[in-house]
């Protein structure tokens, strides 16, 4: 049997064998053990962030959009005024959900190319006291900026406003720890740095603020609210789970934590980004970030400017070669992006840059 096409994107990703066998079982969703599983997820998932019993985690079905979805709607009343913090594609979703939702939303756009400003972030709070939430994507996928979460806490505690993260691409990468942070929601997703499979995401919640959440949200199935309190008064889903993604994130938890956690994590995460950005250097390529603002978790890389050059090219040769890119997300200039997440290591970073420098000499270049 041939080796899987290692996923060079920011979810899905490699998963180890591991993590794939545990998918071969059938689980019924009201059973003791399945929601035994499902008890031990929740608690490996706090204890990532630190939890000393000011929050929970809330499971839902679905990819990690769903669960943005979920919380916006669930945390934020019909009357609140969400301040959407805009610097990236995944941030204007963000904004359209809320809008979609029918909940006051106002943006504040940045560059692409820059982190989130807080002294701006500051003054649009300042300038207006009806903003009741604040929406921040602490990794923004589309070019792979980290964004300033410990600052932007720090800033929302301050003025007394909520603070909503998508953390779907950062966390189990980068720290993120209640005992120095406060949110009302964070939100991440099995498929992304805990490198389990796609299909289900989780919502860290701020106990002080879910009774307060009560018939906030316009979905059935999408309401946290009863999600939580269903979970906590049977052990149990309220809807059908997705059972084998939720086994075979558990055993990718167990996983994470042999490795030796976030920071062993985020260790071999940033040996893959630098040498892919050492071998891109090598052929021309350079990064769409200035380097000091780059992430370790996806690199945005400026497409060469030879007539010659293709896209669909460099990922069907790359692809042909057992690597799998993904396509630029900004409008105004092209670009390709290169994940370093997943169960890969040194070698397989270095056979997919001989993959990609193959490619480019097939197209001349």
């Amino acid at each position: 049997m041939s080796r899987d096409k290692i996923l060079l994107t920011p979810g899905p990703l490699t998963t180890t064998l591991r993590t794939k066998l545990a998918m071969l079982n059938d689980w019924g969703s009201w059973d003791e053990d399945f929601k035994t599983i499902t008890k031990n997820l929740r608690q490996s998932l706090l204890k990532i962030i630190k939890n000393q019993g000011d929050y929970t985690v809330v499971p839902m079905q679905g990819s990690g959009t769903f669960s943005v979805e979920a919380a916006i709607g669930t945390v934020v009343p019909k009357t609140g005024h969400l301040l959407v913090l805009d610097n990236g594609a995944y941030c204007r979703r963000m904004a359209t959900i809320s809008q979609k939702l029918g909940i006051k939303t106002t943006i504040l756009s940045f560059p692409e190319s820059e982190k989130v400003a807080l002294n701006l972030v500051e003054k649009a709070l300042k300038d207006d006291k009806s903003i009741t939430h604040v929406g921040l994507i602490h990794c923004e996928t589309g070019t792979g900026i980290l964004n300033p979460l410990q600052e932007i806490s720090d800033l929302c505690q301050d003025k007394g406003v909520g603070l909503i993260v998508d953390a779907m691409s950062s966390f189990g990468a980068y720290p993120i720890e209640v005992t120095s942070l406060q949110f009302d929601a964070l939100i991440a997703a099995s498929g992304k740095c805990l490198e389990g499979v796609p299909g289900m995401g989780f919502v860290f919640l701020r106990k002080a603020i879910i009774e307060g959440c009560e018939h906030h949200s316009p979905s059935i199935s999408l309401d946290l609210y009863d999600q939580y309190y269903y979970m906590e008064k049977t052990g149990q889903w309220r809807f059908t789970p997705p059972t084998h993604v939720v086994v075979a994130l558990y055993e990718a938890l167990l996983q994470f934590f042999e490795e030796g956690g976030q920071p062993a994590r985020l260790a071999r995460y940033e040996a893959n980004s630098k040498l892919l950005l050492e071998g891109m250097k090598k052929v021309g390529i350079k990064p769409f970030l200035k380097e000091e603002d780059l992430s370790a978790i996806i690199i945005t890389f400026l497409a060469p400017t030879a007539t010659k050059y293709s896209f669909k090219t460099l990922y069907e040769v790359t692809k042909a070669e057992g690597f799998m890119l993904y396509p630029g997300k900004l409008t105004e200039i092209e670009t390709f992006r290169v994940g370093s997440i997943g169960a890969i290591n040194a070698l397989e970073m270095r056979q997919a840059i001989n993959a990609i420098t193959y490619a480019l000499d097939d197209m001349a270049i």
